[in-house]
């Protein structure tokens, strides 16, 4: 074997040995390469589909906060990360009217606002509930556990069905939200699902109708159709559809400073409770709803000057508002701007009229950069002002104004019954158009009022003395209450030849002083603790002075200072004035509501204001006999906030009611109006009067705090049995005294007995261990005593009468 035979068997050798896989790189250059199918393997299938697969050219799309799509049946949200774990508020509002559902018609909520926040979690979008109930500064320690004791709620879960041509967005089919049933923005409260028997949500009957996209938010409105077993209209359908409107509003990025709240100057108002706060308990504040005014000029602010704010509160009037009306609703914007220039801005708010679509087509009411009076055709007599605000701060971010047409026949109601008899411009059942819109302008202003954060001040008219209310010269310069947030209607306490006096409160100096605790800037404060003594020393430089007093709204009133309808700081005097005045509109009414060829529904209708204005007057004047005022003050003040009204008020008050309707109301029986308006009914009218009066006197509540007024004030207080001999004294007083006894003055006492068999009974178990029985007892023996000796030989009537009454009564004390 020569050498290169040697060479050649060695090289094979090797080759022998090499592994296959070497092999296979040495020669084989289509084999697999490690290398490159990693790299290929990185290269993962994406989890989304493509966006013009999802978002085709078919789609109908519109820009804004959230880009929204409608491609074909589907309805899309496209959503930028940027929003991405931003604060969003959602309000739902019923947006078309449904008899028996929504009282207030279109625009009123449905749900109280809520905040959510979007949340990438993989491939899935989740829709979160916020709460600003409970809070923490984010650098505080106690942050995080805040965070994990009040767990956000996922409302529902998305699938991000693609991703933005830019790769910035996700793309999420949001028809689910609004064709399910969920609560959160649902069109009913859980008791009107209980009412109405609601079963079910019917998913095939329930879609969006539209969906708009502006810079700062998105409106959807969608139709939800219930079944029900007691629905409030069409039940033969056993359906009940409503139209809902919800707006996605993106909250300030930096939100506004706020402002506390306090009890002695009416505020709408946030609450939270404050882990962050150096207090050795969770601590709790309170501030108050307004909107973000600040200065353009702030040198020239700090120095006094009157100064335009940055942004005004700008009100649009909706273009289907009467021509004629316009002006005075703009009016009642304006009016405004005298109160704000109290808080150191001039023209800070203003009316406008609507762009033409020629002059701005994107213009929508809907869109939440705009503040709109909403003009509702529906009968309901009303008008509401809500407002949509931040609930991490308390700032305004828009207010529609809901105004109803036939809040106009409320006005003319109201402006005939309480002034007819003094204003000659009242005597007709279709005022001028300078009258009504002078009413529209008043009650125009009033909700304006409530939109700038304020409610009811209802303790604002007792500030006025009855008799100033006669004079010209105040009610001219002062109006009728200090606060246009009162319901301090209309002048019912004039008396013919008073002369021109003021027949409505305009906006007042409570009214003035409210928006400058509110919005007034305090230039050297930097946060909301800094203003506390500002704002407290404000208060009490006029504590003293009632005109800048706020009494709150309450459903039954204990302060009687403080309630709704009435005007004066005497509630017997106003209402004795009162009375005067429908005396002399009661015999008018024929003449004065006389169309030829009409029918009587006007003279029904005003006739029944005025009893109802009657039953009013008897409301004020009962709210004294246990009543209780309430004047809020703090610890700097030294003084009391709760004292029981003076005894000789309360006799005051009861001789009223002995004077007013425990004798019979002789004016209100006309029988030229009653022979034109109904066939029968009118004792039962009266009775009803009366005993709405007596369970209103007698009610235990009240008869409770007189107990309670006793017991701490001795005889300096009306007691329970003074009350109780002073019903009987002068109700019972033909079976007492003798004499005939009438049909009405029958009904009375058989009504007055059945109050007390109430009491008696105690069904409701409010008084078990209080005197009220014993007392309701005692007095009900005298009584039945006192028919048991009755005699009458010239009415037998009256004679069988007092027989079954103290039969009735033997049976109440002894069932058998």
């Amino acid at each position: 074997m020569n050498k290169n035979s040697l060479v050649a068997i060695l090289v094979w050798m090797v080759l022998l040995f090499v592994p296959i896989t070497q092999y296979g790189q040495l020669f084989d250059k289509s084999g697999p390469q490690p290398k490159k199918t990693e790299k290929k393997d990185e290269k993962k299938k994406s989890p989304f589909k493509d966006y013009k697969e999802i978002i085709t050219e078919d789609a109908i799309s519109d820009e804004g906060l959230f880009t929204v799509h409608k491609v074909n049946e589907k309805h899309f949200f496209e959503i930028n990360d940027d929003l991405i774990g931003k604060e969003i508020l959602i309000t739902s509002r019923i947006s078309g009217f449904v008899k028996g559902l929504n009282f207030g018609g279109a625009g009123v909520r449905s749900r109280p606002q809520q905040v959510i926040r979007w949340e990438r979690k993989d491939n899935d979008l989740l829709l979160r509930s916020v709460s600003y109930n409970s809070v923490a500064t984010e650098e505080d320690p106690i942050y995080q556990s805040v965070k994990n004791n009040n767990f956000e709620p996922i409302v529902m879960v998305f699938d991000i069905k693609a991703r933005g041509m830019d790769s910035v967005t996700s793309v999420i089919d949001i028809s689910p939200l609004f064709t399910t049933d969920v609560p959160m923005i649902g069109a009913m409260s859980d008791n009107q699902r209980k009412n109405f028997g609601i079963r079910s949500l019917d998913k095939s009957r329930s879609f969006v109708n539209s969906m708009k996209a502006f810079p700062e938010n998105v409106e959807v409105k969608h139709v939800l159709s219930y079944t029900g077993s007691k629905l409030p209209d069409n039940q033969l359908t056993g359906t009940l559809s409503v139209e809902m409107n919800q707006s996605f509003i993106l909250l300030p990025e930096n939100p506004m400073q706020p402002r506390l709240w306090d009890a002695r100057v009416g505020y709408f108002s946030i609450n939270q409770t404050n882990y962050s706060l150096d207090e050795q308990r969770a601590g709790q504040r309170r501030f108050i709803t307004k909107w973000r005014l600040e200065p353009k000029d702030m040198a020239a602010y700090k120095r006094g000057e009157l100064v335009e704010p940055i942004k005004p509160i700008v009100y649009y009037i909706d273009p289907a508002t009467p021509y004629e009306w316009r002006p005075y609703i703009k009016q009642g914007i304006e009016d405004w701007q005298v109160a704000f220039e109290a808080a150191g801005f001039k023209n800070a708010i203003i009316a406008k009229d609507p762009p033409s679509k020629e002059e701005d087509p994107d213009w929508s009411p809907e869109d939440v950069r705009y503040s709109v009076v909403r003009y509702v055709s529906t009968d309901i007599q009303n008008a509401m002002g809500p407002h949509v605000h931040d609930p991490r701060t308390g700032e305004i971010i828009e207010s529609d104004i809901i105004w109803y047409h036939n809040v106009m026949n409320l006005l003319r109601n109201w402006f005939f019954i309480q002034t007819a008899a003094i204003n000659p411009e009242a005597r007709s059942v279709k005022f001028k158009n300078e009258i009504m819109g002078r009413l529209i302008r008043f009650v125009s202003a009033h909700e304006v009022g409530h939109t700038l954060g304020l409610p009811h001040n209802m303790g604002s008219s007792s500030a006025y003395p009855v008799e100033s209310l006669r004079d010209p010269e105040f009610t001219k310069r002062m109006g009728t209450a200090p606060s246009i947030m009162d319901y301090a209607r209309f002048n019912y306490v004039a008396q013919p030849g008073d002369g021109d006096v003021g027949l409505m409160p305009n906006i007042g100096p409570y009214d003035k002083w409210s928006i400058m605790y509110g919005y007034k800037v305090i230039t050297d404060a930097d946060n909301y603790e800094d203003e506390r003594l500002t704002l407290n020393n404000w208060i009490t430089e006029r504590a003293d002075d009632p005109i800048y007093r706020f009494g709150r709204q309450r459903f039954r009133p204990t302060d009687p200072s403080a309630q709704t309808e009435d005007i004066g700081d005497n509630s017997m005097k106003a209402s004795e004035y009162g009375i005067e005045n429908l005396k002399r509109i009661v015999p008018n009414l024929i003449e004065w509501t006389s169309e030829e060829a009409k029918d009587f529904k006007d003279l029904n209708e005003l006739y029944n204001n005025v009893l109802g204005q009657f039953r009013r007057y008897l409301g004020h004047v009962t709210a004294n006999i246990g009543g209780i005022y309430e004047f809020n003050k703090t610890y700097d003040e030294n003084d009391v906030i709760y004292t029981h009204v003076p005894k000789e008020r309360q006799e005051e008050a009861m001789a009223f009611l002995q004077k007013h309707i425990f004798e019979t109301p002789e004016w209100a029986i006309d029988q030229d109006i009653l022979r034109r308006i109904e066939e029968d009914g009118n004792m039962e009218r009266i009775r009803r009067l009366q005993e709405g009066a007596l369970n209103s006197l007698l009610s235990p509540d009240r008869l409770n705090r007189v107990i309670e007024n006793q017991t701490l004030n001795g005889a300096q207080a009306y007691s329970l049995t003074e009350l109780f001999t002073d019903v009987r004294s002068s109700v019972f007083t033909e079976i007492l005294n003798g004499g005939n006894i009438d049909t009405y003055r029958r009904n009375l006492q058989r009504t007055t007995v059945d109050v007390m068999a109430g009491l008696m009974k105690n069904q409701r178990n409010e008084f078990e261990n209080s005197d009220i029985q014993a007392v309701a007892r005692g007095n009900l023996k005298v009584i039945m005593e006192a028919a048991r000796n009755y005699s009458n030989q010239q009415d037998e009537l009256s004679a069988f009468h007092a027989e079954d009454l103290a039969e009735r009564i033997d049976m109440i004390l002894d069932p058998r």
